[in-house]
């Protein structure tokens, strides 16, 4: 029926996504069902391998314990752990359960964990032993808070010990059943512009983004996929999903490690992993070392985010394909590189609209810019968010009639490809003139010596706004030898007269999301003035 609902959701315009699975639930059965023994997971930090069916059976003793502290269909359960195997078998007793999760930052502090446990509502908070004093700071202030249950570790007297709990509960399953509509997890964004966002996602959500992922990246038998990212952080779970779907195995790194990564993926036959951020950047600034880089089993790499510059020389320095993919938490993924687009390395192209997906670029008063031209991006179709936890007001204000505002601005090449030109919100002016943070980022990061810049903007009563850069050196280099007259000098060969950086400050790291994306609000407001510690190219003096 081609109803005016289904229009909104623009469902009618794109290719609808054909699910197969009736839940996270039906898709843990029937690939435990179907692939037995077979490995589910290595964690090598832990050297852990879990096959298909016995995380089947972990899975509904954890649901029978989840059920037994009085955990009903839509109730909210934090979960607070690091990369170990307890973190997806959460997930799946809280899916089977038909009760939704909030994955919670192992990093947040008292003040960032007291507002996601009663902005979720959550009843009962799985927790590592080694955050849980971050947890009794605040306590007192989550009255919805029933059951706190510590995972790991010494277990704090007037708690549940998961571990003893589970010597309890039996290993057979016969509870609520799920269906694809039901809210699953509330993903909360990593918040670089305020307070996060819970992004209500449902088990289709999830169960699409494991289908479009299959289908781009042609699974077979034989595939390994690699996570270094949070289990917190939404890769990893739809990671775990892919794998489930095909009956492969997911290695799951504690964290992301310059030193292991491809140590790993030679030992494990890790044969393609999704990457994001400054990861690649990081990688590349070590020394090379081909034997452990280049002998692998890897067929391809996904990545959000890469350096232009720097494309070529990682498929070359790491002797594998590296393909762009544009998406966010609220819409699962939305643009893709065709894996046999060769001629787009080096483009800054994040692709074109899967298949499920439109896309469009409109200016500030909604309308459709000419290719070529800057303008917002707008997805709709599938998958979608149902939309924010507990804030219509910021739901209707990101979607309208089905589009999704993503907040950033991009243009559209001759090919038809989307190139990302930066954040609404990550933008300088600067006597007039609109400056893209993430183009002199990309323009420093170019620098031989530069491995990370962040460029943010710095009151000025006559210019407005002027253009500040903190950066960070390669390993081995110091500001005595790539001095900020070198980086300024560096940047004006490159970018227009107004685009350089007045203010240089040097950082050995700089704060990043979950999703290793620098945490600019942070350096903002460390201090009152961002000038001080700080070059200032146009006075020639440190402040």
């Amino acid at each position: 029926m081609q109803s005016q609902d289904l229009i909104s959701k623009g469902v009618l315009y794109v290719q609808k996504l054909t699910v197969k699975y009736k839940s996270l639930a039906d898709l843990l059965e029937r690939s435990a069902a179907a692939h037995r023994s077979k490995p589910l997971f290595y964690f090598p930090d832990d050297e852990l391998e879990i096959s298909y069916d016995s995380f089947c059976r972990m899975v509904n003793k954890v649901a029978n314990l989840i059920a037994g502290l009085g955990i009903k269909k839509g109730d909210r359960v934090s979960v607070m752990l690091p990369n170990i195997v307890e973190f997806p078998m959460l997930w799946m007793a809280i899916a089977r359960q038909a009760a939704v999760m909030v994955p919670t930052n192992n990093s947040y502090k008292s003040a960032d964990l007291k507002y996601i446990i009663n902005d979720s509502g959550a009843k009962i908070i799985f927790i590592h032993a080694d955050y849980y004093s971050v947890l009794k700071e605040i306590h007192s202030g989550c009255p919805e808070l029933k059951h706190i249950v510590v995972i790991g570790g010494d277990v704090p007297p007037g708690v549940i010990d998961f571990d003893a709990e589970m010597d309890k509960v039996q290993e057979s399953f016969s509870g609520i059943t799920p269906v694809l509509d039901d809210l699953v997890n509330i993903q909360y964004t990593s918040g670089t512009t305020g307070f996060p966002k819970g992004c209500m996602l449902s088990h289709k959500y999830w169960l699409q983004m494991g289908q479009v992922a299959s289908d781009y990246l042609n699974i077979r038998q034989g595939d390994r996929d690699l996570c270094a990212q949070p289990f917190y952080y939404m890769d990893a779970q739809w990671n775990m999903i892919l794998c489930m779907m095909h009956g492969i195995a997911l290695v799951v790194m504690k964290r992301f490690s310059t030193s292991r990564h491809w140590a790993v993926c030679r030992e494990y036959d890790v044969t393609f992993f999704y990457c994001i951020g400054t990861m690649p950047s990081y990688l590349a600034s070590k020394p090379e070392n081909p034997v452990i880089e280049q002998q692998h089993k890897l067929r391809v790499v996904i990545c959000s985010g890469i350096y232009p510059q720097m494309h070529e020389y990682f498929e070359k320095r790491w002797n594998v394909p590296w393909r762009e993919a544009f998406g966010m938490t609220e819409t699962g993924v939305d643009l893709m590189v065709p894996l046999e687009d060769k001629e787009s390395v080096g483009s800054g192209a994040m692709g074109k609209p899967i298949p499920s997906k439109e896309a469009k670029l409109i200016d500030q008063s909604g309308a459709v810019v000419p290719r070529g031209e800057l303008g917002q991006l707008l997805v709709r179709g599938e998958p979608m968010m149902l939309g924010y936890w507990n804030n219509p007001v910021a739901t209707a204000e990101i979607i309208n009639d089905g589009w999704l505002h993503t907040g950033d601005l991009a243009f559209m090449c001759d090919k038809g490809y989307y190139h990302w030109a930066g954040r609404i919100k990550d933008m300088i002016r600067r006597a007039g003139e609109n400056i893209s943070a993430a183009e002199v980022e990309s323009v420093l990061t170019g620098h031989q010596d530069i491995k990370l810049a962040a460029v943010v903007p710095v009151p000025d009563l006559l210019r407005g706004e002027e253009v500040k850069a903190y950066v960070v050196l390669k390993e081995g280099k110091s500001a005595g030898d790539v001095s900020p007259e070198a980086i300024v000098e560096f940047a004006a060969m490159k970018l227009s007269t107004f685009k350089i950086p007045r203010y240089i400050e040097y950082r050995t790291e700089l704060p990043r999301t979950p999703s290793e994306r620098v945490e600019k609000h942070r350096l903002i407001n460390e201090r009152e003035d961002l000038r001080l510690n700080s070059y200032d190219a146009v006075d020639k003096t440190w402040r």
